[in-house]
């Protein structure tokens, strides 16, 4: 059994075909998208006529979340323009998307954490504005009562597999299509990948258990670039340029 794990697409319609024509090489048996999909200033709509009509298994991320439970006034600078692309048809399939998600008998799918679409599983922030690993024992809490061997999750944008001490592993496949941000809460800091790359990630069940194995996929950012230039926002402006915020 093999599967491909793609997350935080953004609205990133050009990476995400970058990772599904680099996906079938893999050739998997099964294709699972962690969620927040669209939210950014980028193409919205054209990821949602692409991504429908594939029926991947599919959980709502939290700016998935954002698009759908709140007016508009009330929503960011994420969410807001991934609004306007998006039609009636788009957004009640994301109210349709679970939470989370089984697949393949034992494969758990989360966004964030199994409580919650906002916090990160693996990583931590700190004061300093910089992600860090979180401490296993922490790790570990978030799972409790979650027995499956393998769990997949998104949501921090950092590409990271964590072996538990039972022996069941999480894996984050990295972001397809937001390759680095800044944000002010809970206090200024800023994602960064070091490269414009789309990430998604491929786990193989074998003889020794569920082997993840991750992927950087190099394509023409240019029309998300200048989208975002032309949005002001330039810390995506840079970050798909570069991987630098």
């Amino acid at each position: 059994m093999k599967i491909a794990a793609i997350a935080d697409i953004h609205g990133n319609v050009d990476a995400l075909d970058a990772v599904l024509a680099d996906i079938e090489r893999h050739q998997p048996d099964l294709i699972v998208n962690l969620g927040d999909s669209f939210s950014s200033p980028l193409l919205a709509g054209e990821t949602a006529e692409r991504l429908m009509p594939l029926d991947l298994p599919t959980v709502r991320g939290n700016h998935d979340r954002a698009l759908v439970d709140r007016p508009f006034e009330a929503m960011g600078d994420w969410e807001q323009p991934a609004y306007r692309q998006l039609s009636d048809e788009h957004l009640q399939w994301v109210r349709d998307m679970p939470a989370a998600l089984v697949v393949a008998n034992d494969v758990y799918l989360c966004h964030a954490t199994p409580a919650s679409d906002q916090v990160m599983w693996t990583e931590t922030l700190l004061e300093t504005g910089q992600f860090t690993l979180r401490p296993l024992a922490e790790i570990e809490a978030e799972a409790e009562g979650v027995n499956y061997p393998l769990m997949l999750c998104g949501h921090s944008h950092i590409a990271r597999s964590v072996w538990l001490s039972d022996g069941r592993l999480i894996v984050n496949p990295g972001s397809v299509g937001c390759p680095g941000f800044s944000y002010f809460l809970p206090f200024d800091h800023k994602l960064e990948t070091a490269t414009p790359f789309a990430a998604y990630a491929t786990i193989e069940k074998t003889e020794r258990g569920w082997q993840p194995s991750f992927h950087q996929v190099p394509y023409d950012t240019r029309r998300s670039v200048a989208l975002a230039r032309e949005s002001g926002m330039k810390d995506w402006e840079s970050a798909l340029s570069t991987g630098w915020v």
